[in-house]
């Protein structure tokens, strides 16, 4: 029998395995579309990317708490309007949003600065609404979430002076390439990958396990919970800022109910309780969504074109949930990270006393 010995390197690699692989597979993806993708190819990388970093937004609170989120959205849009009034046309501001103070009103500003203080303001707004929606748990909790997203809907929705109301923000810079959506989407990962590992963060998955036990315990629910749903609310505004210069027009009505079951539908298909199965149930929706997108719109054979009745898609999304829910209800990913393969571990370790024997 052999004394397999572990080196630093593999102990590193085994944990952290599944962080790098999402690196991995992320960068290599990018650089294909880079060297060999049409353009078009390569807004469907970005939207993916975006969307990657909406659902590991969503994974930091959701996943570690278990307490599923309505309203992780509403910290999208707040950045999102914030970058706007920072970076839209300033000839249009006087006479379309003639409510902003002067200093936006007048005033434009560099992309990366504004960038930096919307993901700032959505990471305040965050912190001070979870001041009070942490103290509740369970259904409560998810309801005052949603009663937010309603909340900044209506309010947005009817400050015409600021927002214009339902009509679009427009005259953004649209700066967002697939190497700008890959570093966000990079970021988004490590940052749900120290959180779920650091101390609050394996804390905030005891109370998901057993909420009674763990306070018993004296696992402190309202801070893990309320660091959780900061870093999250980050991370969306990140994805705000994101969507808005890659689109180029902001409305609040792209922040609303669609994007939030959308998001979630992502978030239970790869299955919530694994950073790994956040970005799979992304890559998975989204090839399911874009596909039978392409068919609605049509595709030609010859000198007949066929296409799908409209709203194919969402019965197919549908159906594709309710199977992979009866069959694995914590998802495809089964609450699990991607790991190394323990055969590749114990031949690496082998090799590894091999070598120091013969030496």
């Amino acid at each position: 029998m052999s004394n397999a010995t572990t080196t630093p390197y593999q102990s590193f690699l085994s944990r952290h395995f599944a962080v790098l692989l999402i690196a991995a597979c992320l960068v290599f993806i990018v650089c294909l579309v880079h060297l060999f993708g049409s353009v078009m190819v390569q807004r469907v990388v970005i939207e993916a990317l975006i969307r990657i970093v909406i659902v590991v937004g969503i994974y930091i609170f959701t996943g570690n708490s278990g307490i599923i989120s309505f309203g992780s959205v509403t910290f999208m849009a707040i950045a999102a309007y914030a970058t706007g009034w920072q970076t839209c046309c300033e000839m249009l501001k006087p006479i379309t949003m003639s409510g902003l103070p002067s200093i936006l009103r007048d005033n434009s500003y560099p992309v990366y600065v504004s960038a930096l203080t919307s993901v700032s303001l959505a990471a305040l707004a965050a912190f001070v609404v979870g001041l009070i929606l942490m103290r509740l748990g369970g259904l409560a909790a998810s309801i005052s979430t949603l009663a937010i997203l309603f909340i900044l809907n209506v309010s947005y929705s009817n400050w015409e002076t600021v927002t214009m109301g339902t009509a679009s923000m427009v005259g953004l810079p649209t700066y967002i390439t697939p190497w700008i959506a890959l570093g966000a989407a990079l970021i988004a990962v490590v940052c749900a990958w120290v959180f779920q590992n650091s101390a609050r963060g394996i804390l905030l998955r005891a109370t998901r396990a057993d909420e009674v036990a763990a306070a018993a315990c004296g696992v402190s629910l309202y801070w893990s919970r309320l660091i959780a749903w900061t870093l999250s609310g980050a991370v969306m505004g990140l994805a705000g800022v994101l969507t808005a210069h890659f689109l180029g027009t902001v409305s609040i009505n792209s922040y609303f109910l669609n994007l939030t079951f959308l998001a979630l539908a992502m978030l239970v298909v790869g299955g919530m309780k694994s950073l790994s199965g956040a970005v799979v149930g992304v890559v998975v929706v989204s090839t399911i969504v874009d596909m039978f997108r392409r068919l609605e719109a049509g595709v030609s054979l010859g000198d007949t074109t066929l296409s799908l009745p409209a709203g194919t898609q969402e019965l197919v999304l549908a159906g594709v949930m309710i199977v992979i829910l009866m069959f694995r209800k914590d998802g495809l990913m089964g609450g699990k990270e991607f790991c190394l393969p323990k055969r590749w571990a114990v031949v690496r370790s082998e090799s590894v006393t091999s070598e120091r024997n013969a030496q």
